[in-house]
């Protein structure tokens, strides 16, 4: 049950909306202060050795980090959150909890840094790493046939957006003792709530959606094991890439409009699916939205909605691709997504350079590929846009 301010009445659960501005942000109990105030302090006072009010250095706990792991833990549906510096400080506490010998499980097409983590960090430290299409059911069980710790997916997956069927990976998981991550970052909990299908732990990159404004990096991870979350609490202490209070603070104010933004990142990223899908000059559109996605039924059952992140393949070779991303106006070309303004990724050479060229052309992720994050401009100011520098691919 989701009580926003705690007490041990009965309380109806709390819709998302409801949630996103409530929860673990009660009014301050010092001053009433309606909005979080953002305590800057790195350590804090003790009546006596051992004995204080909660918070004693701001590495180990802060009232702001407090308060945004209590709201992104209650919008997941998990009993424990804990925020981090950035989504890959996330990954990577996350990772930190294998030890060697133990074997991961991941998505093939995945986010290049956690590739990037998984290859170069993971695996030379002795931890077993194997990639599959996790569409492919069969692959999956093929793979956890091997005694597996840790079952890693994204969905929608970066950048292809394929969906996972968490609920039914999750069962396949459990029945072989594997605990399952889900990266929700693309979906947020407004879509999707991996928890509640079946996962262990989701994490999130809330410098995307959740905060919202591409003004502060971040990262969380939710779980409901206790046991998990003992291993996570000393691995964010000890590790110490926390978040600052006002990093908190601002992502904090973000989750407060996250229905209301997503609601709009949906309807443009909807609105883009379709308008790019029938250009002559695109050639595949890769969004989950769209009735020839493979998992189009799988999204609209797990999903609220399909996302706001679409991809493109070009009518053209790397040179005309180029000459696309130059000759927008209105979205601008730069890492990351999920901002109020829409962008565009050039995956080959920005978020997926890591994957060697082989790798990336078997996935799909070919020198003609963009992603584009919908942002909350007219949707037909959006598309003069893209069909303007789309006549530049000629």
């Amino acid at each position: 049950m989701s009580n926003a301010r705690g007490g041990d009445e009965p309380q109806r659960e709390l819709h998302l909306d409801t949630l996103a501005l409530h929860a673990g942000q009660p009014p301050d109990p010092a001053t009433g202060a309606v909005a979080v105030p953002i305590v800057l302090a790195a350590t804090f006072a003790q009546s006596a050795p051992g004995e204080h009010q909660g918070f004693t250095y701001t590495r180990t706990n802060n009232p702001n980090r407090a308060q945004l792991e209590a709201s992104v833990a209650a919008l997941e549906g998990g009993q424990y959150g804990f925020a981090f510096a950035s989504g890959s400080a996330a990954t990577a506490t996350v990772l930190q909890t294998l030890a060697p010998g133990q074997r991961v499980v991941a998505t093939a097409d995945l986010y290049g840094g956690t590739y990037r983590l998984l290859e170069q960090r993971m695996r030379p430290l002795g931890v077993d790493v194997v990639f599959v299409d996790v569409d492919i059911h069969a692959a999956v069980e093929e793979a956890l046939a091997t005694p597996t710790a840790m079952l890693w997916l994204e969905s929608p997956t970066n950048p292809l957006l394929k969906v996972a069927d968490i609920r039914a990976l999750s069962a396949l998981a459990h029945a072989r003792g594997t605990r399952v991550v889900v990266d929700n970052t693309f979906a947020t909990p407004m879509l999707q709530r991996p928890l509640a299908l079946g996962a262990d732990v989701v994490l999130h990159s809330t410098t995307k959606f959740i905060n919202g404004h591409s003004d502060v990096l971040g990262g969380v991870v939710v779980t409901s094991d206790a046991a998990l979350a003992q291993q996570l609490r000393f691995l964010q202490n000890a590790l110490g890439a926390v978040p600052s209070p006002f990093d908190c603070y601002l992502t904090l104010r973000g989750i407060k409009t996250l229905p209301v933004r997503m609601a709009r990142h949906c309807d443009n990223a909807e609105a883009l699916a379709t308008f790019l899908s029938q250009h002559p000059q695109v050639e595949h559109v890769h969004f989950p939205g769209l009735p020839d996605h493979p998992q189009h039924a799988l999204a609209r059952a797990q999903m609220a909605r399909p996302g706001a992140v679409l991809s493109a393949v070009l009518r053209t070779d790397q040179a005309g691709t180029r000459r696309f991303l130059s000759a927008l106006r209105l979205i601008s070309l730069a890492e990351s997504l999920g901002g109020v303004e829409s962008l565009v990724s050039y995956p080959p050479q920005m978020s997926h350079a890591a994957l060697p060229r082989e790798l990336r052309l078997q996935l799909g992720i070919t020198d003609s590929f963009v992603r584009i994050s919908s942002g909350l401009e007219h949707p037909a100011d959006l598309m003069d846009d893209l069909d303007r520098a789309l006549s530049a691919t000629k």
